[in-house]
């Protein structure tokens, strides 16, 4: 009869042989209009495939649920339906729809998925020449504004009180399919993988090595360069930048993060990329830093637990909430 000491070399020996036999797999496709890259950690080519289908038919199918341009979708209806009557949604798209209304009060409304009923008034193509006039800024964003979305948690109905009001995902629906992705992985056995959604990562388990993932904080000074590399442990992180995106008039810079409270351009920052346990919270909340600029945003952040950011100022200095620590390049 083998001892307990052999029985336990040759349980090491075999975790340690099925660790080896791991290898990364990834595909690149564009999913929700947007660039999307998963990478799974699986035994085969046939495994690390099948467990991508997965992810992408997950990915898809929270599209169907919140996409306000499918005319179909229950998020269409619910916009189709602003000022008229409430509509019944699925519990999922319920409970999103209330988290989001969570951030916009946690942010004093600089998230706000009511943003979708802003007229287009910036231009960052190069063709505006002078600031719009404050009446039609005022104007812009007279239909915007999380308190008028109306819940009820018992009929599980949404009622957008206005006319003309409209909601959508644009900021935080990458980051809840890569969270949605990775569950699915998750609860399959997949023990480590990527989500990146063009830019919004969500991470689990280790490289094949045992090493951590590690992700490269783009250089705004320089799209081509990283600043920092950190590694990340089963968590996402999600950088709104805008290095290319901007006007300058009178010599101040605004990019194309609108704050969906004044109609204005968000000014001042041009990177906060936000670590947290869920991409959805970091997609949302990297966008809501931007807009509350460097002062509320780092106080706001250093108030959550398990989140942490990097901020980088139009003069590429660099700031950190209490937490975080960088590895500069």
């Amino acid at each position: 009869m083998p001892t307990k000491s052999v029985i336990l070399l040759f349980f090491i020996i075999n975790v340690f042989s099925s660790l080896q036999a791991q290898h990364p797999y990834k595909r690149t496709l564009k999913l929700m209009g947007s660039r999307f890259d998963i990478t799974v950690v699986a035994a085969d080519e046939t495994a690390g495939n099948g467990y991508i289908d997965d992810a992408v038919s997950e990915i898809t199918r929270i599209e169907r649920l919140i996409s306000s341009w499918d005319p179909d979708s229950q998020t269409s209806k619910i916009n189709a339906n602003a000022g008229i009557q409430p509509v019944k949604v699925d519990h999922e798209l319920f409970m999103l729809i209330k988290r989001a209304i969570g951030i916009s009060e946690l942010t004093d409304g600089a998230f706000d998925i009511s943003y979708a009923a802003m007229d287009k008034i910036w231009h960052f193509d190069g063709t505006m020449k002078t600031m719009p006039p404050d009446s039609l800024v005022k104007a812009s964003v007279s239909r915007v504004g999380y308190q008028k979305i109306i819940l009820d948690d018992k009929a599980s109905t949404v009622f957008l009180r206005e006319k003309g009001m409209k909601i959508g995902f644009g900021a935080i629906g990458k980051g809840y399919a890569a969270d949605k992705a990775k569950t699915l992985l998750m609860d399959k056995g997949v023990t480590a993988g990527i989500i990146n959604a063009s830019g919004d990562m969500n991470t689990w388990g280790t490289q094949t090595t045992g090493e951590p993932w590690k992700v490269a904080i783009t250089n705004p000074m320089d799209k081509h360069k990283a600043f920092a590399l950190l590694p990340i442990d089963n968590k996402a992180v999600v950088t709104s930048g805008n290095y290319e995106k901007y006007v300058i008039f009178n010599g101040k810079r605004y990019t194309h993060i609108i704050d969906p409270r004044s109609g204005y351009p968000a000014s001042g920052i041009i990177s906060a990329t936000v670590f947290a346990p869920k991409a959805e919270l970091a997609d949302a909340l990297a966008t809501s830093v931007f807009v509350m600029g460097k002062d509320i945003g780092l106080d706001r952040i250093n108030q959550l637990p398990g989140v942490e950011c990097i901020l980088i100022d139009d003069q590429g200095n660099i700031f950190t909430s209490t937490n975080i620590k960088i590895d500069t390049q």
